[in-house]
């Protein structure tokens, strides 16, 4: 489930309390129980290590801070390539702590489920970077792009190398799979898109040894560019109807699509339209998934509700 630890857990806020969000996902011991808490309450099939696709913009030389109520906060963006600052061994240096939470988790769970990781796309880390904090339609990082489009690829390639290097160390330290977050690059146009987009997405999705999960808001109609991309699975989000992407995708694997606001719902509701999305999906590759983050405010009971309502399904075997 995106965003599987947080806020609407009172376990988390308890926890949190005692700890700034840039503290909690760099000190291990912490991370490493927040990652756990929703498989003690719900064991899903997989845990998410708990971090933010921001970190990688550490070895790149940026600063960046959480500000209540506003998000991710960089006071100095950078205006180009030449802006950030990447050393060769600075993901593995600098955020060393991702790998150190991973080896925990491990050992933790051992095989009784997969760890996922995760690192940001190249294009929506350029435009919380670029936009120095966030916005509805990122202009700042659009308008780089048809200003200055070499300067605009040139650092999308930057903060690509310091993504493969990023996911590398989380499968060195034993994820089972990465998901790549380029959650904003419905923004752009499907010319755009082709253009600086898809490139970088397929170099950074070729580097890395495990299954691959890709990840956009707002490509309805454009999931052949998804699959393009060479991800192992297509995340969908919940604007795109399950059984269409099915047979457009073929035999590819998909991830998702609840929306996320359905957790509010009552039980019934929400076991109703979870089992919906199973069916609409098939019998095979499907990971069942919400179609964003799941809202701080949602009720517990209505996540309890979406995971039991896959394991009261009987496939047979």
């Amino acid at each position: 489930m995106m965003r599987q630890a947080g806020r609407y857990l009172p376990e988390y806020r308890e926890l949190r309390a005692d700890y700034s969000f840039r503290s909690a996902i760099s000190t291990p011991e912490v991370a490493t129980e927040i990652s756990l808490q929703p498989w003690h309450r719900f064991h899903p099939d997989g845990i998410v290590l708990y971090s933010d696709i921001l970190t990688v913009l550490e070895p790149l030389g940026l600063s960046y801070r959480i500000e209540s109520g506003v998000g991710p906060v960089i006071d100095e963006p950078p205006m180009g390539p030449d802006d950030f600052c990447h050393r060769p061994n600075a993901v593995a240096e600098e955020l060393a702590y991702v790998g150190d939470i991973l080896d925990r988790l491990r050992v933790e769970v051992a095989d009784a489920a997969a760890l996922i990781g995760f690192v940001g796309g190249p294009f929506t880390v350029a435009a919380y970077a670029v936009e120095g904090q966030p916005s509805r339609s990122f202009m700042s990082v659009r308008r780089l792009l048809h200003t200055d489009p070499t300067a605009f690829a040139e650092m999308l390639s930057v903060i690509a190398d310091a993504l493969v290097e990023l996911a590398i160390l989380q499968v060195e330290h034993g994820a089972d799979v990465i998901q790549l977050f380029d959650t904003h690059a419905g923004l752009l146009s499907r010319e755009d898109y082709a253009t600086f987009i898809l490139p970088v997405q397929r170099r950074i999705l070729a580097a890395i040894d495990v299954p691959t999960i890709i990840f956009a808001r707002n490509m309805s109609g454009r999931l052949d560019q998804l699959a393009a991309t060479g991800a192992n699975v297509i995340g969908l989000d919940w604007t795109v109807e399950m059984a269409s992407a099915r047979a457009e995708l073929g035999d590819r694997s998909v991830q998702g699509n609840l929306d996320p606001a359905v957790l509010f719902a009552d039980p019934a509701t929400v076991a109703e339209r979870t089992r919906a999305i199973i069916d609409a999906a098939g019998n095979t590759g499907h990971i069942l998934n919400l179609g964003h983050g799941v809202d701080k405010n949602t009720p517990v009971a209505g996540v309890e509700a979406f995971f039991n309502a896959v394991k009261d399904i009987d496939r047979g075997h």
